[in-house]
């Protein structure tokens, strides 16, 4: 006897396999996950279960880690959007300048207002947004195309970056800790530096993923994007704010940690190589957070009890896969 298409004795299930996607982001997932169980574990103190060890992890460890991942997928996704929006592999936040508007204002917060102040997401993010709306309006000038948009980013980069070095020589307490600034680190992080800035990132990684049709759609070329009815210059515009919003709310956490939002996106690339401009953007937020948790546990653990930035253990991966991209293009032109 057949039960709606089966015998009565069949008593297997017929297994479906997993969606292409599906089965490479569980593997992401649990990176993820192990990046978080690894540097709430492991540090300087070894924990016991006794009262000590439970604010440690609470006060310390807990907070530095939130910091990591919101920090890592902001950078991540910023890169992913700067790469998409203008179809540069080698385009992000950093390269446009963004993150060194971000750093100038938070050194001129420390100025103006006490070291630490709750102030300072704002600052960041008017720095960036600024840097960004003064990038794109220098390229507008001469046409706003994509090659254009990174050169003046390159320039605009290195006159804040004098800047901040300029604050940092004329008022040297303004940012504390300057060396860790410039290269990004998670040292002294507290809950209190961290909620203002986590509400801006996600707000605008909301804002991100309701925009990542359009993206797709750029991706085709600014001429198939008009054709289709996007407004090429003024979604632009929007897009380069969001994300100066995302890379400004992490430099105000981290400092001008580099080449998470260059190497992030690559790797992602190659987990989910059809993948829309959406399922990359979740790769790179469980990238991006995966890989700067790992390189800060890297950093407080590797020559304890001595700790180092962060931004170390990035821009020794990242500076070589730089001239690796540089390098493949050339080999293509």
């Amino acid at each position: 006897m057949r039960i709606f298409g089966r015998t009565a004795g069949e008593t297997h299930a017929v297994s479906r396999p997993l969606n292409p996607v599906t089965s490479r982001l569980i593997p992401l997932i649990l990176v993820w996950g192990l990046s978080c169980a690894l540097a709430l574990t492991f540090g300087a103190v070894r924990l016991t279960g006794d009262s000590l060890s439970a604010q440690i992890l609470l006060q310390i460890r807990l907070p530095r880690v939130a910091a990591t991942l919101l920090c890592g997928a902001a950078l991540a996704a910023a890169g992913l959007l700067c790469q998409t929006l203008l179809s540069n592999p080698l385009a992000s936040p950093t390269l446009l300048g963004i993150n060194s508007g971000a750093g100038l204002a938070v050194a001129l917060c420390g100025v103006l207002l006490p070291v630490g102040s709750a102030a300072t997401p704002a600052f960041a993010l008017a720095g960036a947004v600024g840097a960004a709306v003064l990038v794109y309006a220098l390229s507008a000038r001469v046409g706003s195309r994509r090659g254009t948009i990174i050169l003046a980013g390159v320039a605009v980069g290195g006159i804040l970056s004098a800047g901040i070095d300029a604050l940092h020589t004329l008022v040297p307490e303004a940012l504390p800790g300057y060396n860790a600034f410039l290269l990004g680190g998670f040292a002294g992080i507290g809950w209190g530096r961290i909620w203002p800035s986590a509400t801006l990132i996600f707000v605008a990684l909301i804002a991100a993923f309701f925009w990542t049709r359009t993206l797709d759609v750029f991706a085709l070329g600014d001429d198939t994007a008009a054709t289709l009815g996007v407004r090429v210059s003024a979604t632009r515009a929007v897009l380069i704010v969001l994300i100066a919003s995302l890379a400004g709310a992490a430099v105000s956490v981290c400092g001008l940690l580099g080449f998470v939002g260059l190497l992030t996106p690559h790797i992602v690339r190659r987990l989910f190589p059809t993948g829309t401009t959406r399922v990359q953007l979740v790769g790179c937020l469980l990238c991006g957070g995966a890989l700067v948790t790992l390189c800060d546990l890297l950093a407080r653990t590797l020559f304890a009890p001595y700790e180092l930035p962060a931004g170390i253990f990035l821009n020794l991966l990242g500076g070589p896969f730089f001239l690796y991209l540089l390098l493949r293009r050339r080999g293509h032109a």
